[in-house]
């Protein structure tokens, strides 16, 4: 009974992609959007996976797998256990690096070969759809048939995938059930998996037997060092939910305030206004009153065309 490896390892994945051509062919043709059968890959070789700057002053970049085929395309394949918006950053640097790099060797534009990028993630990025497969190129958003090609970058979201149909891209299924289910705990490999010549070629480089005891501590201290990462990025995240909640909390409260003081003010000036107005007509009233009361006029009728009262127009002096 054989006792696995999990192939998403550094270790692991760099052994199986990145040491056996056939395999990364068949994974490339089966997880890239090729759609006609001249765009299938037969051949590659590897080049190095570290992507170094013409300026010694900037950064190197270091990919899982690169190689390219006898058309000159250029293939990146990486797995990334861990997704961050960096990441995508990173994948659109790295391919159009290749892609310019190839400027060293062709002098015109037209002669540029497409670099593919191919991205499994064990995460979940997109977490308002349900499609685990995300593919992206440069298209005219309003006719979408016309393609600049150049960069074509593939994201697939390996813990949303679910095996429906073994009949439609059956290859695809395959490597990516290979990909999620094959873990340490694994001892007997499902059928489908060995009966296929290229999938069952790829268990048993990742047999455990096949290492050795330092590549195991290797191992071992991979996934120790992604907990470590998980670990410290979701409390960052949870940090991050808790700062904003405050932060929302505190920035709605002085809304609050200022909204309520800004209706305060604006009522008591409507108070203001509505008093003003009130206390105008009463002494216009009042001096309207005295004046018919010095002219003679009985009291009934000053109270009558005034409003006040007997006793307000008798407290009046002439």
């Amino acid at each position: 009974m054989a006792k696995y490896l999990d192939p998403k390892a550094d270790l692991t994945f760099k052994k199986v992609f990145g040491e056996h051509p056939d395999l990364v062919i068949s994974l490339l043709n089966a997880l890239l959007p090729f759609t006609t059968a001249k765009e299938y890959i037969t051949s590659v070789q590897y080049l190095n996976p570290e992507l170094v700057p013409e300026n010694p002053l900037r950064k190197n970049s270091i990919v899982d797998v690169r190689c390219m085929d006898s058309r000159g395309r250029q293939f990146i394949v990486e797995m990334q256990m861990i997704w961050s918006p960096e990441f995508m950053q990173r994948v659109m640097f790295n391919s159009a690096k290749a892609y310019v790099r190839q400027l060293d060797r062709k002098e015109d534009f037209h002669l540029l070969e497409p670099v593919y990028s191919l991205n499994l993630v064990n995460d979940v990025f997109e977490k308002d759809v349900p499609e685990y497969y995300h593919y992206y190129r440069m298209v005219h958003e309003m006719h979408t048939d016309k393609v600049i090609d150049g960069l074509h970058l593939v994201f697939v979201e390996l813990p949303k995938f679910r095996p429906h149909n073994m009949t439609e891209k059956r290859m695809q299924v395959l490597w990516l059930r290979y990909l999620t289910e094959i873990e340490e705990s694994t001892r007997n490999a499902p059928q489908e998996l060995l009966d296929n010549p290229d999938i069952s070629k790829a268990l048993t480089v990742v047999e455990e037997s096949a290492y050795t005891d330092e590549q195991l501590l290797g191992y071992d201290k991979f996934w120790d060092i992604i907990r470590t990462e998980r670990t410290i990025f979701n409390s960052a995240v949870r940090r991050g939910h808790e700062k904003g909640y405050a932060e929302g909390e505190a920035k709605g409260i002085a809304q609050g305030i200022a909204q309520g003081m800004a209706q305060g003010i604006e009522k008591g000036i409507e108070k203001g206004l509505e008093k003003g107005r009130a206390e105008g007509e009463r002494e216009k009233a009042l001096a309207i009153a005295r004046k018919m009361k010095e002219r003679g006029l009985p009291l009934e009728d000053i109270r009558n065309l005034t409003g006040l009262t007997i006793e307000e127009i008798g407290r009046l002096h002439g």
